[in-house]
């Protein structure tokens, strides 16, 4: 049964942070608030957690996950980022919005979209997710908590558990953090392309 952690959303605990953190690193997959909603994460190298999060939402080899960072000195380490794209991040980040980017050679490959080689970079702002990226050290590979035939993310971390509670290791309970998806920008090539409409602001993209 996993564990279930209530993690106030503007003064996070520490010994609880901690404690999530270590679920990760031992590979486990855990529920966490993000600004646009629950998301499913692990540690970015365990393969096995990867594949059950891939089973969880029944995704196929051409998902693009995401890497939630910290900040943007984190982010140079796993995807291509040059003067104009960092200009944008910058200006959009920590926010709504999930960027495709080139990635490094340190991206695990699994990660990436098999054509591609793209990786989603998001940077939340979330009092929450900081804790947890400050522990941790590195990005959590993540995704959406979109189960499969739905359309909008699960809110409540009591549904969660009950529906997930055999399927993951440990669910944050952060309280509300809303159920609109991020806005995904396509950042591959000179002009940025909208991918999808979510919670954040398309006008500067149009």
């Amino acid at each position: 049964m996993s564990q279930l952690f209530q993690i106030h959303p503007d003064n996070p605990q520490k010994r609880l942070i901690q404690q999530a953190v270590d679920i990760i690193k031992q590979g486990g997959v855990i529920v966490y608030p993000t600004d646009c909603g629950y998301a499913l994460g692990c540690h970015l190298g365990d393969k096995s957690a990867l594949e059950k999060i891939k089973r969880l939402r029944q995704l196929d080899d051409k998902h693009n996950f995401t890497l939630v960072c910290r900040d943007l000195s984190t982010i140079g380490t796993y995807a291509k980022v040059n003067n104009q794209i960092y200009r944008l991040l910058k200006a959009h980040t920590p926010g709504a919005y999930t960027f495709i980017l080139k990635a490094t050679t340190e991206v695990p490959r699994r990660l990436l979209h098999p054509k591609r080689r793209t990786i989603g970079i998001r940077i939340p702002d979330s009092k929450i997710v900081d804790a947890l990226l400050d522990v941790l050290g590195e990005p959590i590979m993540s995704t959406s908590l979109i189960m499969p035939g739905e359309t909008e993310p699960l809110t409540d971390p009591y549904d969660i558990r009950d529906l997930l509670q055999h399927n993951i290791d440990a669910i944050i309970d952060g309280g509300y953090c809303g159920m609109e998806a991020t806005t995904v920008i396509n950042l591959i090539e000179d002009e940025p392309e909208i991918v999808r409409e979510g919670a954040g602001d398309v006008a500067f993209f149009k």
